[in-house]
């Protein structure tokens, strides 16, 4: 498998994946083409200092993405069994936690974002109901996503 492919841009396609969740089983980004924008947030792990901020404080933010007929998909490489216990330790995650857990780190290499150590770079990419990514978002390792840009994006859909 190769680790890295090129990372995803701006007015390309979005792939095409199918992952099982915490909490709503599988899940597949074709279903949501033509009924709802997408963001898939990938972040390195469960149970990591930024993430334990990033990923439960989506949660404050359901309502916001609702009323952008947003969903929300976070995506690392960890088990689904990891998902659940780390969801339960967090107080409860509402929106799926997906696992690219095998085929290893397909989805996010697919997306480019896989490296090398083989976890998923923190990166965002919104994802309109026509499968275009509308905008993307790649950090560092320890820096949280600007959510205001995101939403700032989101805005421009409508």
């Amino acid at each position: 498998m190769q680790i890295k492919n090129r990372k995803l841009e701006v007015g390309d396609k979005a792939p095409d994946f199918t992952l099982e969740s915490h909490n709503e089983g599988e899940l597949n980004l074709a279903w949501y083409q033509g009924r709802k924008n997408v963001v898939v947030a990938f972040y390195p792990g469960d149970f990591t200092l930024v993430c334990s901020n990033q990923i439960p404080g989506y949660n404050k933010l359901l309502e916001k993405f609702d009323e952008f007929n947003c969903q929300l998909f976070a995506v690392s490489v960890d088990s689904i069994a990891c998902h659940v216990a780390w969801a339960k330790y967090m107080g409860g995650i509402n929106y799926p936690l997906m696992s690219d857990y095998y085929p290893h780190g397909e989805v996010a290499a697919k997306f480019g974002v896989l490296n090398e150590r083989g976890y998923a770079d923190r990166s965002v990419f919104l994802i309109d109901k026509n499968g275009i990514i509308r905008f993307t978002d790649f950090l560092e390792y320890n820096l949280m996503p600007d959510n205001e840009k995101l939403f700032t994006e989101l805005a421009n859909l409508k």
